[in-house]
């Protein structure tokens, strides 16, 4: 019942969306960077122009826009505060925003684009190009002691509410493309997110503490979750994304901190990851916790050459040091697969591991059909996947192969 609520809520929020985009017309005032100061040109930097037409923009009582023309625009670690007077303001970029090459200029100062406590903003167009090469080849060469963290994101958006995005690219970002944190009602759509496989720790879209959050028509290539759903993540709705590569969709990583809120009310419907290193993935640290997942639906998901297409990991430690080796504390609850189908690249298809202290419950597989293709391609070289199933309780309907046995 909350999925099919959510669901008509965030097409409601789509339908706004268009309608409010149409409605700008020239009577709305617009406030273009090249009047504040801002080049096209990546080497001048334009971060107060971008302020200033913000700040214009924002202290304005009427519906207003901020505008960046076609061009490369390079600018610094900026923050686009709100409260604003209005609550109907329109950023429209044509044009493409550039980070510093040079990833000290940034350090550890956090964010490279923050919209923090706005209401009633949209985002429209643009490439974000965070220049994160440098960086990822600083952190991938032995060096990482000597490296800054970088920008946390291309684009953050924190404490806000009645955000949308629509057609946006980020490309290369130093670290996280995406983040929304702390926000209630976020639409975001036609979003496109490019960076290589291997660039570390490149989130595509991370969701943590916010609810009513959507995500849709957007294609997803990176070096690490297409999307990420942390602690306090509640009413998602993914819906038509493809991801690849990348570590697949993943709610966690959960339970590092004792007290944590849960992850809820889930749908991650008509998706397809290709050559991904996960699948759909629930991902806990073998500590102590109160946080939790439950009312989780994974439908409609194609996999082509997928390691583990199907993942609870409650023993969760990338690179196997230093890991907690306790019982997870995080209950996973009501977890559905239904029609998840395609190739996996490791045998065992399926796996499901849970806490040995609090069993997964309310597992449930329906119309599963997933094929073992190793390295190979192809389906001259598919073969029977297995699926191993521990500590948890759940059921199969209908057609499920590998055949998981959860008592």
């Amino acid at each position: 019942m909350l999925n099919l609520y959510h669901s008509s809520s965030v097409l409601v929020a789509a339908v706004l969306f268009l309608i409010a985009t149409a409605a700008a017309s020239a009577s709305r005032p617009v406030y273009s960077v090249t009047n504040y100061g801002s080049r096209a040109d990546p080497k001048t930097d334009s971060t107060t122009a971008f302020l200033d037409a913000w700040s214009r923009a924002c202290s304005d009582p009427r519906p207003s826009t901020v505008y960046v023309p076609n061009g490369k625009f390079y600018i610094r670690n900026a923050t686009f505060e709100g409260p604003c007077r209005s609550n109907d303001t329109l950023v429209r970029v044509d044009g493409t925003l550039v980070a510093p090459a040079d990833y000290s200029v940034i350090g550890d100062a956090g964010n490279w684009i923050l919209f923090h406590s706005v209401d009633g903003v949209r985002i429209s167009g643009g490439i974000l190009d965070g220049q994160g090469i440098a960086l990822w080849s600083c952190k991938l060469h032995g060096q990482k002691k000597d490296c800054p963290l970088g920008a946390t994101q291309n684009l953050h958006i924190s404490n806000s509410n009645n955000v949308a995005i629509d057609g946006l690219t980020s490309t290369n970002s130093q670290m996280f493309h995406i983040a929304i944190t702390g926000c209630r009602n976020v639409n975001l759509q036609r979003v496109t997110v490019t960076a290589p496989g291997s660039s570390p720790n490149t989130d595509g879209i991370h969701v943590g503490l916010s609810t009513l959050v959507s995500i849709t028509n957007s294609t997803i290539s990176t070096g690490d979750d297409c999307i990420s759903m942390g602690p306090g993540a509640r009413n998602v709705w993914i819906e038509r994304v493809a991801c690849g590569p990348g570590h697949g969709i993943s709610i966690g990583s959960l339970g590092w901190t004792y007290q944590e809120p849960g992850v809820e009310n889930v749908t991650v419907k008509t998706v397809n990851l290709t050559e991904t290193t996960n699948g759909l993935r629930i991902k806990t640290w073998g500590r102590p916790s109160s946080g939790f997942v439950r009312d989780v639906l994974f439908q409609h998901a194609v996999m082509e050459g997928v390691q583990n297409p199907i993942l609870i990991d409650q023993n969760y430690c990338p690179g196997n040091r230093n890991c907690p080796g306790r019982a997870s504390g995080v209950e996973v609850s009501d977890v559905r697969y239904w029609n998840v189908r395609g190739t996996s690249r490791t045998e065992v298809a399926v796996r499901i591991d849970c806490s040995k202290a609090n069993p997964c419950s309310g597992i449930q597989m329906r119309d599963v059909a997933l094929a073992y293709v190793g390295s190979g391609s192809g389906s001259a070289s598919m073969e029977a996947a297995a699926a191993s199933c521990t500590n948890a309780r759940g059921t199969s309907l209908t057609y499920v192969t590998p055949v998981v046995k959860c008592s």
